[in-house]
Parts: C-alpha cells; sequence; structure tokens
C-alpha cells in the first residue's frame, strides 16, 4: 500500500480514471506532505457534474462533494487507507455519486 503523498495521489489518480473511465476529469492535487505527517487532497470532476475532494490525513481518508466552501460528505463504511476494501470504496463513491445526479442527464451521456 502507498505510504507516502506522491504514492497515495498516484494510486488514487490511478484508480479513479481506471475505475470510473471518461466520468472523471481535471485532477488538481492540493495540501500535500509528508512532514510532519502524510496528508493530500485531490479535486476532480466526476460525470461532468460535481467537484469531488478526496483527503487523505494520517491513515484516514474519504470523499466529498464540493459545496462552496463546504463539502457534502460522501459515506463509505471504508475509513483507513491500509485496511480498506477499494472495490467496497469505489463502489459506494459510484452509487452515492450517480443518486445525486438526475437520470436523463446519466441517460445523455450513456451512463444508466
Amino acid at each position: 500500500m502507498p505510504n507516502n503523498a506522491e504514492n497515495i495521489e498516484d494510486f488514487i489518480i490511478t484508480e479513479l480514471s481506471n475505475r470510473f473511465d471518461g466520468k472523471v476529469e481535471n485532477f488538481v492535487i492540493s495540501g500535500s506532505t509528508d512532514i510532519p505527517y502524510t496528508m493530500t487532497s485531490i479535486v476532480c470532476k466526476m460525470y461532468k457534474y460535481f467537484y469531488i475532494r478526496f483527503n487523505y490525513d494520517r491513515g484516514r481518508f474519504g470523499c466529498s462533494i464540493i459545496n462552496g466552501e463546504y463539502g457534502v460528505s460522501i459515506e463509505s463504511s471504508e475509513k483507513w487507507f491500509d485496511e480498506a476494501d477499494f472495490d467496497k470504496f469505489f463502489k459506494d463513491l459510484q452509487e452515492q455519486i450517480e443518486l445525486r445526479i438526475p437520470d436523463k442527464f446519466l441517460e445523455y451521456y450513456g451512463w444508466k
């Protein structure tokens, strides 16, 4: 499992790109550091509809939909990066994102 910010970023960007082929774009990395502890934040656009922020901080991770100054948390049972079932995490992410997008929009792009 990745153990520094750059490896975590590479892992997450690769997984998002592979699992959401054509549905994720515009990756931006911010707040990335390994000192005094490892943390990073990755923002991307999903489904041409939402901007999502993936956060990693000292082993704990999660996603939220960016909504102005605050975010709307995407719930998942997977909370700790080194113990995570990423199939489950990305399935939860897909379900939660698609639930919030109108069916007509998903159908237009052939995603439903």
